[in-house]
């Protein structure tokens, strides 16, 4: 009677013990995987990075209605970088103390650099939606670290192209000293230009935050005549800059990079002084532009009942689903893993087809750049372009 009484207890407890091992295999298998945001939704940055953060969390509903990843949800949690790079630094040291998996950074490397830096520290990816600074990469950065924007390299060389087989012979750069992404945007277009064969009259500079563009206005209307102007400069200054340009009666075009496609600075401008400008930058939010731009367009359109505003709207919208598409093909959420299968694939996206380069050539980025002008402060889309020669970084 004992015997069978301990024989009892004991199939009692295997019956428990496997009970609990079942329960907790579904557990593990459907614990929620965190992508941590550090995005500035305030300050100087907020324009390209809060877009973003509605395209990202629009991606990861999406994802969930799908079945997340590795058949576990989806969370993104995003926490103001302020425009602030001590902050953003900061807030990726709470994302991963919270468990992130990887991590989206500020789009510019001086405000999203330390963003990367910590998530390098902890063995984790981390990509900016669209730095474009040739400093986001693995040689500055480290072995898990990305932009998904074309490097300045590409940006500059795309618009040298353009205003060369526009037949703009000569040119005038006013860069503005502020961030490296201003000044490797210029540095990467006078290069590629001159190799071209034009010719840049003048170089001047000017310092955001001053809003004073007296002195280079003086320089610009003394100079000797110029086919265009190419402006490496950001808002708000840049529509204080190009306003004043226009006020003063020069009306040749004006060429510039992927700042420019700020509804801010189009406001800014009007119907007055909005026209014969170019620029290059990620997408363009049209159907058809891109395969699945329309099915993304409708979707934004349904969960925040209006057409999206920016751009960038999509480059958050990229970014989550590139990490999605990482840690399946991974089949893990660790961070080597991600690293090594978004290097050996090529992404169809929103913003165009996108590969990356090995680690040991920096992970850049090779993408089409999409031109687009603005004429009344209204964007129109030119096509892609993929330059040719593309300068060294």
């Amino acid at each position: 009677m004992l015997r069978s009484f301990k024989w009892s207890i004991l199939i009692c407890l295997a019956v428990i013990l496997s009970l609990a091992l079942v329960a907790c295999g579904p557990a593990k298998s459907s614990q929620t995987i965190l992508i941590g945001g550090a995005l500035c939704l305030t300050g100087i940055q907020a324009p390209l990075d809060e877009p973003a953060v509605r395209g990202a969390q629009l991606a990861v509903d999406e994802l969930n209605k799908k079945g997340g990843i590795l058949g576990r949800k989806v969370e993104f949690v995003n926490l103001d970088g302020k425009s602030d790079p001590v902050t953003v630094g900061n807030v990726a040291v709470e994302l991963i103390k919270k468990g992130a998996k990887a991590i989206i950074a500020p789009s510019d490397f001086d405000f999203g650099g330390p963003a990367s830096r910590e998530a390098q520290k902890a063995g984790i990816v981390c990509i900016s939606p669209a730095a474009s600074s040739p400093l986001y990469g693995s040689k500055t950065l480290g072995d898990k670290q990305f932009t998904m924007s074309m490097w300045n390299t590409t940006m500059g060389a795309a618009t040298a192209e353009f205003a060369w087989k526009k037949g703009w012979k000569t040119g005038y750069v006013v860069t503005d000293t502020f961030i490296d992404y201003t000044k490797s945007l210029s540095r990467y277009f006078i290069i590629h230009f001159k190799k071209q064969g034009g010719t840049i009259l003048f170089e001047d500079t000017y310092v955001q935050g001053a809003q004073d563009f007296s002195a280079q206005l003086a320089r610009l209307k003394a100079s000797k005549k110029f086919d265009f102007i190419f402006i490496s400069s950001y808002m708000p200054d840049l529509g204080t800059i190009i306003r004043s340009i226009r006020e003063a009666g020069i009306s040749v075009p004006i060429v510039g990079g992927d700042s420019y496609d700020d509804p801010g600075l189009f406001k800014a401008l009007g119907e007055k002084y909005g026209s014969d400008i170019y620029f290059d930058t990620h997408s363009f939010l049209t159907p058809g532009v891109t395969p699945d731009m329309e099915n993304f367009l409708k979707l934004y359109k349904a969960k925040f009942n209006t057409e999206p505003d920016a751009v960038w709207v999509a480059t958050g919208w990229d970014v989550v689903m590139i990490m999605a598409q990482a840690m399946e093909k991974a089949k893990s959420t660790d961070g080597a893993a991600m690293a090594k299968a978004m290097e050996t694939t090529e992404f169809s996206l929103l913003t165009g087809k996108l590969k990356w380069s090995g680690t040991d050539k920096g992970h850049e980025p090779d993408i089409e750049a999409p031109l687009v002008q603005l004429e009344k402060s209204v964007p129109k889309f030119i096509g892609w372009v993929r330059p040719t020669d593309i300068p060294a970084p």
